[in-house]
């Protein structure tokens, strides 16, 4: 949700045609050409409190901060998560941006007659106009947190414990360390049921939205 969140909101603040379009998109599309490791690495070296953001702050004179969430098994999720949501609105954007532009100019300019606010218009017409869109978001970034193995590794490794323990860890785990091809298949059946259960009711959408079109 925070991906899909921020991204809509870099899409809307682009299709302001502000300067610097293209390097903007440029800049906000780069996490997202980086590989999970390179993104885990450059994540885990911020978050690791003798190198990153803790020990900046207590440079600058503020000796009691404290930012040691990669250590803190109650925190260290939410690390993953900043990591992810960062390596992923880039796509956002970039999916929210080409429906934007697709959206009529015409709406924007019987809502400017009627007096509608930006932010009514975007809410109550412009997020319905771009359900495809956000559907599309949605299961590629659903898919993205299934498979989600290389930051995890990069990151943190699992730890500190199981703490940061995601699936797609758990299955090659077993499957290459521990040798228990068992679990290891039993974890990716239910892995590709989740998948499955998120992409099929998406491609059956797509085809009825595509049959009605065809039929009008």
């Amino acid at each position: 949700m925070a991906a899909l969140a921020i991204g809509f909101v870099l899409a809307v603040l682009i299709d302001q045609r502000v300067r610097a379009e293209s390097l903007l998109r440029s800049v906000f599309l780069y996490p997202f050409s980086m590989s999970f490791i390179v993104t885990g690495l450059a994540w885990r070296w911020l978050l690791d409190p003798t190198l990153g953001i803790q020990k900046l702050l207590h440079e600058m004179g503020f000796v009691d901060a404290k930012f040691d969430w990669l250590v803190r098994q109650d925190r260290v999720i939410y690390c993953l998560v900043i990591a992810a949501v960062w390596h992923a609105s880039g796509l956002v954007m970039a999916i929210m941006l080409a429906g934007l532009r697709g959206v009529d100019p015409e709406l924007w300019k019987a809502a400017r007659v009627d007096g509608l606010p930006p932010w009514r218009v975007y809410l109550q017409v412009i997020v319905p106009i771009l359900g495809g869109s956000f559907a599309t978001a949605t299961v590629l970034l659903a898919t993205s947190v299934v498979r989600l193995y290389d930051l995890s590794v990069a990151m943190t490794n699992g730890g500190p414990g199981m703490a940061s323990e995601v699936p797609a860890k758990f299955v090659m785990d077993h499957l290459f360390e521990r040798g228990n091809l068992g679990l290891a298949t039993a974890a990716a059946t239910s892995m590709l049921i989740t998948v499955a259960a998120v992409v099929v009711p998406f491609l059956y959408w797509q085809s009825r939205r595509r049959g009605g079109r065809s039929l009008a």
